[in-house]
């Protein structure tokens, strides 16, 4: 029975499999289809838009006037009247034209008839591409003056002055005109389409209003979520204007004959199913229920589920077996017992230790930084290191219980008052900011976790270049959810891909081979990741290369989850 279903299952997934492909590629080249008869279509209206204005550039009596002003005689309001009227017939041959509009080569305007320069129309940066076009015609997009209309502008040539700059013409055209109606009413079940202009600005769209260009734009080929319903995107760009046409198909639309395909292969799975379950349960009502059991019960051992089996079997042998099993079950969560004991009692230690190690290496360079600001600077500097440092050893000196945790608001404080003392140190030399995401200063994190990454900024940063220097500690929420991100930064002088290599082999083992004590900082914050977060927290991030300085960077979760018990 088992050898059937097996047999009949691989069959069925063929099939599935070959129908499935098979029917999505035909899909696929309907939605293609689509696609190119919508560009089409689009192409086709452009066209008709570039031969309008053409003619109009090309017009007997727009060439004349426009020579004239080329030659510096200013045309009369008479003349300008006229050729409104002569350019009003033009916009009559064509559906969807909003106004047709004259301009010379300085930028006045001939038509309308109003003041008006070609400047305050369009942006100075279009007029300069439209220049480089020479007398082809450029679509630029929505008009920033009204939203409701496209604009495309030309050169107009002056063929009896050897093809020299005449002057512009600009076609104002309404959105509607490109709403590729055909196309939509023949796909309304199926498929919806949107026309962007290069800006990403919506030109004509049947998505629906709640839908942003930033959305489907440049996803071709992807499956995109929208409104709750999966869609496949397909976008073409129209070489003429740079404008992209986007068309969105319904996922289910490509599988729309997989259902009853789908569907066939599940009710015979299942009614196969349902035979080797009875069958099963007759064999194992009679022979192997015991046997089962047993099995479940081990099984449940495997994911750390020791529980005893209680079922008990009339058959001597099974009873036998079974006894066994519960006596290494009691022995094995004993020895669980004993050795998750000896873990917390091993963690809290080592925290405790890490917690005292950091305590008297900060001092030594905090005493250190108080010896050269008084040496260096005088002591009318005296009363403020006094007091900076005052608040620094109440912070670090405190090591009750409750302060084992802390907000990063504490620790960028602590952080300001170190950086503040090293500032009267170093005087020029040293510059710093700190840059925090005010929902971020109440994340819980171990108690100092951030100042070594600043101490050795400075220390191995700041301190080794020649000249002022930069320490940047910045927090923000991470990209992923639930996390916050802390960098440090310097300009120093950087490190080499050796030196990284060496530290980050230092981080695995936990001790860092140095006579200074360079670098203990970094593995200590390192074991206390490891220790108090656990799998939560992936530990630190050295970026650096040689003469552009070192970014420190770590990640924990908001909810302070891996703190100890």
């Amino acid at each position: 029975m088992l050898v059937m279903c097996i047999i009949l299952a691989l069959v069925g997934f063929f099939m599935f499999d070959r129908v499935s492909v098979l029917l999505r590629n035909n899909a696929q080249k309907h939605i293609q289809q689509t696609a190119v008869q919508a560009a089409g279509q689009l192409d086709a209206l452009l066209q008709q838009i570039d031969m309008l204005s053409t003619q109009v550039a090309t017009d007997a009596t727009i060439q004349s006037l426009l020579g004239r002003e080329v030659r510096g005689e200013r045309v009369s309001f008479a003349m300008r009247q006229s050729l409104q009227q002569e350019v009003r017939k033009y916009e009559a041959y064509t559906t969807g034209i909003r106004s047709l509009e004259l301009y010379t080569t300085d930028y006045r305007s001939l038509v309308p008839l109003y003041d008006l320069e070609l400047t305050d129309r369009v942006s100075a940066a279009w007029i300069q591409r439209v220049d480089q076009n020479g007398g082809k015609l450029v679509w630029l997009g929505l008009d920033p003056l009204d939203p409701d209309t496209v604009v495309a502008i030309r050169q107009v040539r002056l063929m009896d002055e050897s093809f020299a700059h005449g002057g512009y013409v600009l076609v104002r055209i309404d959105k509607s005109y490109f709403a590729l109606s055909d196309i939509h009413s023949a796909t309304e079940t199926q498929e919806t389409m949107g026309l962007f202009d290069e800006a990403g600005r919506k030109i004509f769209s049947s998505f629906g209003p709640a839908i942003l260009s930033r959305q489907v734009l440049h996803r071709d080929g992807e499956t995109i979520e929208l409104g709750g319903e999966a869609y496949i995107a397909v976008e073409r760009q129209s070489k003429k204007t740079g404008w992209d046409l986007v068309i969105l198909t319904p996922v289910n639309y490509t599988t729309e004959g997989i259902s009853v395909l789908r569907t066939v292969i599940i009710v015979s799975g299942l009614a196969g199913a349902l035979l080797f379950l009875v069958l099963s349960f007759m064999l194992s009502t009679m022979i192997t229920r015991p046997i089962l059991n047993l099995i479940k019960a081990m099984r449940g051992s495997r994911f750390g589920n020791l529980k005893r089996n209680t079922i008990e079997s009339s058959t001597m042998e099974l009873q036998e077996l079974n006894n066994t099993y519960n006596q290494m079950v009691d022995s094995l969560n004993e020895l669980i017992e004993v050795v998750y004991q000896k873990e917390i009692i091993q963690s809290r230690t080592e925290l405790k230790a890490l917690q005292a190690q950091i305590n008297p290496h900060f001092l030594f360079n905090t005493l250190e930084a108080f010896y050269w600001a008084l040496e260096d600077q005088g002591e009318e500097e005296l009363a403020q290191i006094v007091v900076a440092m005052s608040g620094l050893f109440r912070y670090v000196i405190n090591r009750s219980d409750d302060e084992e945790w802390v907000t990063i608001g504490d620790e960028l404080d602590h952080a300001a008052r170190y950086l503040t003392i090293m500032k009267m140190r170093m005087l020029d030399r040293l510059a710093w900011r700190i840059d925090a995401d005010e929902a971020c200063r109440m994340v819980p994190l171990p108690k100092l976790l951030i100042q070594p990454l600043v101490e050795n900024a400075i220390l191995h940063g700041v301190e080794q270049r020649t000249g002022p220097g930069m320490v940047v500690l910045e927090v923000r929420p991470s990209e992923r959810e639930g996390y916050t991100r802390i960098t440090v930064t310097d300009d120093g002088p950087g490190m080499s891909a050796d030196k990284i290599s060496s530290i980050h082999e230092a981080m695995r083992e936990g001790y860092m081979s140095s006579s200074k004590g360079k670098g203990v900082g970094i593995v200590n914050v390192e074991r206390r990741l490891r220790l108090y977060y656990m799998d939560k927290a992936e530990g630190l991030s050295i970026r650096s290369e040689e003469g552009k300085g070192t970014t420190v960077s770590l990640e924990i979760p908001d909810d302070g989850k891996g703190r100890s018990q």
